[in-house]
């Protein structure tokens, strides 16, 4: 039996669910998960302690559960958002803020970090613009579920999804054409070509700077998009494109891409993807945070 289509075959069923039904259902398995994944339960704690060590424990941990819930129901919800109609998907993700930058044809760099609602994030641009819209990602081991994901990524608007190993070149293409990036610099991608700035509490952490890279090569502006669940579906908050963004300190450009990003997690701290080992790769010679 092939468990990944019965599992995509199942998340046709939960399309046709009320969003609380399914909500709830997500609610119950985040409590689940975060009693039975010891793991990502430790790692998402740890994060909490080191990014907020001003916070009281029962705080952090109260964040930490919240956590895995969001992921849970972040990830039941891509059965409408990938399976049900497009006038679902527009009553319940909304774009708001900063739109006039999708305007016109100048090139664009839509920083979107890894909060969990990233993929409703990655609809509402297509569904509000016509332009070219790129993004990257990393293929799934699993050819089924790496199928299901890029479909339903790409199902509105003019959607190209690139691998990390098609390279720079067809990125700065669509950039220098007019076109839309939706970049997700904010993990920890390892020691090479990454730089340490501070995140947080933490001063050293490895962060990829393509964000200054990319809009310094595509000649681009930068703006955020900042993706929040909510009871009614998800609201996408689009910024005014960054002033004085890029410059020639590629380091400092990255230092301020992770600032920015901790004023965006603070209004939503349990939304974030706290679940991945964001502090795991360090400068030579100092130890793991995660022991």
């Amino acid at each position: 039996m092939n468990w990944s289509k019965l599992g995509i075959g199942l998340m046709h069923v939960l399309a046709t669910l009320p969003l609380p039904v399914l909500r709830g259902m997500g609610r119950g398995l985040g409590h689940l998960l975060f009693l039975l994944a010891r793991p990502r339960r430790k790692v998402a704690l740890r994060n909490f302690e080191l990014c907020f060590p001003e916070v009281p424990e029962a705080q952090r941990k109260a964040w930490a559960r919240e956590s895995f819930v969001v992921f849970c129901q972040t990830f039941l919800d891509r059965s409408w958002l990938w399976f049900g109609s497009e006038a679902l998907v527009r009553s319940r993700v909304k774009l708001v803020g900063a739109t006039h930058e999708l305007e016109g044809d100048t090139p664009t760099i839509v920083f979107a970090p890894h909060f969990y609602s990233m993929d409703a994030g990655g609809l509402a641009l297509p569904l509000n613009t016509t332009r070219e819209f790129t993004s990257i990602f990393a293929t799934n081991p699993n050819p089924v579920l790496d199928d299901w994901f890029m479909t339903g990524r790409q199902r509105f608007g003019n959607v190209k999804m690139l691998n990390r190993a098609d390279g720079v070149k067809p990125i700065i293409q669509c950039l220098r054409k007019g076109g839309l990036l939706y970049l997700l610099p904010d993990m920890d991608y390892g020691r090479n070509d990454s730089v340490f700035v501070p995140f947080f509490a933490v001063p050293e952490v490895a962060t990829i700077p393509s964000l200054s890279r990319f809009a310094r090569l595509g000649k681009a502006k930068v703006v955020a998009l900042y993706n929040r669940m909510t009871p009614e579906g998800y609201v996408a908050e689009l910024t005014p494109a960054w002033e004085d963004f890029p410059t020639d300190d590629h380091v400092a450009d990255t230092a301020r891409m992770n600032r920015e990003l901790e004023a965006a997690i603070r209004t939503m701290p349990a939304q974030y993807y706290w679940v991945h080992k964001r502090f795991k790769t360090r400068p030579e010679g100092q130890p793991s945070l995660y022991r």
